[in-house]
């Protein structure tokens, strides 16, 4: 199995930054693919970064160029450093990783969300 700790989110003012972190623990042979997706009240859960083992990362158009996505592979860790936050960013937030256990089977992870509110 495969836990996820999501920190970092809270109450934020319009322009403020905010650093999400995501550690991942459990029998992890490797991990491949690690993002975070959001889900405002009445809308559906939707990728915000991915960033692959690699290092190669997407966005939504909505956060580029305000939001960093990395990650920390000998800690099992991926970030999301939210800068310039707009009240449209307001949603419960989800860590999502892909891997693979020992015995080659796949994984897909999420976290338990963690609330980022952006209001004055």
């Amino acid at each position: 199995q495969v836990q996820l700790v999501e920190s970092g989110g809270g109450l934020v003012q319009p322009g403020g930054s905010l650093r999400l972190s995501c550690v991942a623990s459990g029998s992890i042979f490797s991990i491949s693919a690690m993002g975070w997706y959001r889900q405002a009240p009445g809308e559906e859960r939707d990728l915000v970064a991915r960033i692959s083992s690699e290092g190669t990362t997407n966005y939504a158009i909505s956060v580029k160029g305000r939001f960093t996505i990395s990650r920390d592979n000998a800690k099992n860790t991926v970030y999301l450093q939210m800068n310039s936050l707009m009240a449209e960013d307001t949603a419960l937030y989800y860590c999502n990783v892909e891997g693979f256990f020992s015995d080659s089977s796949v994984f897909r992870s999420w976290g338990q969300g963690i609330q980022v509110t952006v209001s004055s």
